[in-house]
């Protein structure tokens, strides 16, 4: 009998430990590998939809709410301003463009290429702003330009 605890009576590997480990390294891995871009979320506008497929890449966010425009969350100006306002430029909005513009890098061979830029707009925003908003993200070297809508699906 004492022979036999001798050859099996050894403790094996200690397993909770390791389940602890793998289990942390599983949540991490799950939450980090998200393909999903999150738009920010304003109760203040309502999207279009599209059945459009291809998933947008990362960009800075311009939103067009009823009553003023954001660029990454930052009020940049009023709606009623700008409407009033008859020069095709939004001052605000160029300034804060240029600002993120300066933060980034985007040459290739010395030349400036085209920015990229998101638009989240209510469904019913007037073309009047919207070809304002337009032409400053134009001014300001941003011309890769997409629009944010929801998908619906087609059938």
């Amino acid at each position: 009998m004492e022979r036999f605890r001798k050859l099996h009576g050894k403790s094996g590997i200690n397993l909770v430990s390791l389940m602890d480990i793998f289990t942390i390294l599983v949540f991490f891995l799950l939450i980090s590998s998200s393909s999903v871009q999150q738009l920010p979320n304003n109760k203040d506008l309502r999207l279009p939809t599209t059945i459009a497929e291809k998933v947008p890449r990362e960009t800075l966010v311009i939103t067009l709410t009823r009553d003023r425009i954001l660029v990454q969350g930052v009020e940049v100006a009023k709606i009623d301003d700008i409407l009033s306002d008859p020069r095709p430029l939004i001052a605000g909005l160029e300034k804060e463009l240029k600002f993120h513009a300066s933060r980034s890098s985007s040459t290739i061979s010395g030349e400036a290429i085209g920015r990229p830029v998101t638009i989240m707009g209510d469904e019913n925003i007037p073309y009047q702003l919207l070809r304002k908003v337009l032409i400053t993200c134009r001014q300001a070297n941003y011309t890769s330009i997409a629009f944010s809508a929801i998908q619906t699906v087609e059938g």
